[in-house]
C-alpha cells in the first residue's frame, strides 16, 4: 500500500491540492513540499529520485571505506519534481560500530535537512555561516564551505550553500562526524557518467537513522 505524504519538516500527514489551493498542505507549517516515502536503496529507487531530482543528489566520492548507499528520499509531488532530496548512507564508523550519514540537497524553506539534523528549521538559521569554516568539499574544481550547525549530541551536522541548493551532512552517531576527515569531495548522481568514467555505488540494507528520522510523529 504507496504511504501518504506527509509534511518535510514535521512528518505529519498533508493535505493534497484541491479546488481552494492548489499547493499541499501541512496543518502546522502551511504550504510545503510533500515528503514521499523514504525509498530502498537500490538501482530502481536511484532511477526514480534521478528522475524527479530538481536539486544534486549527492554522494561522497570516493566512499570511504566499507561505506554503501543505504537509501533515498525525496520531498515534492509530479508537477514540481523533488524539491529536496536525501542520500543515506552506512558504514564503519571510525570509533567502532556503525556510523550513518545522510546528504540532503533542498530548494530554501523546504525544511527536511533541518529535520533530518534534528533543528527547527526550515534553514540552518541567520548566521549559521558567520564564523570560519569548518571544512571544504570539493566539486568540479570547486570548493564548497560547510560550517557546523546545531547542538544534538547525537548528530554531528554540517551545513553550507551549492549549485543554489542548501547542503546538509548529518553524521549519526555524533562521532561519526570524524569521517569528515576522509570525505574530500562530492559528486552529483545526476551525472552517472563524467569523464568515461561511470558511477555506480554500491548498495546495502536499508538505514535505520533515514528510517526513525522519517518516521510520522505520535498522534
Amino acid at each position: 500500500m504507496k504511504s501518504a505524504p506527509s509534511c518535510p519538516r514535521c512528518g505529519r500527514t498533508v493535505q493534497a491540492p484541491n479546488l481552494w489551493s492548489s499547493a499541499w498542505q501541512c496543518h502546522v507549517h502551511g504550504n510545503v513540499a510533500p515528503l514521499q516515502r523514504a525509498r530502498p536503496p537500490d538501482e530502481t529507487s536511484l532511477a526514480l529520485v534521478l528522475d524527479r531530482a530538481q536539486v544534486p543528489v549527492w554522494i561522497p566520492w570516493p566512499l570511504p571505506a566499507g561505506w554503501v548507499v543505504t537509501g533515498f528520499a525525496d520531498a515534492g509531488d509530479e508537477r514540481s519534481g523533488a524539491l529536496a532530496v536525501t542520500v543515506a548512507l552506512s558504514g564503519p564508523a571510525p570509533t567502532g560500530g556503525v556510523g550513518e550519514l545522510t546528504l540532503v540537497a533542498e530548494d530554501p524553506g523546504i525544511g527536511l535537512g533541518a529535520r533530518m539534523a534534528g533543528l527547527v528549521g526550515p534553514d540552518p538559521g541567520v548566521g549559521f555561516d558567520s564564523g570560519g569554516v569548518d571544512s571544504k568539499l570539493r566539486f568540479d574544481g570547486h570548493d564548497i564551505a560547510l560550517w557546523r550547525v546545531g547542538t544534538d549530541k547525537d548528530r554531528a551536522v554540517y551545513a553550507g550553500e551549492a549549485l543554489a541548493s542548501w547542503l546538509w551532512l548529518v553524521f549519526s552517531p555524533a562521532d561519526a562526524g570524524m569521517l569528515m576527515g576522509e570525505v574530500s569531495a562530492l559528486r552529483d548522481l545526476r551525472d552517472r557518467q563524467n569523464g568515461g568514467v561511470a558511477l555506480d555505488p554500491p548498495f546495502g540494507a536499508p538505514s535505520p537513522f533515514l528510517t526513525s528520522v522519517l518516521e510520522p510523529p505520535p498522534s
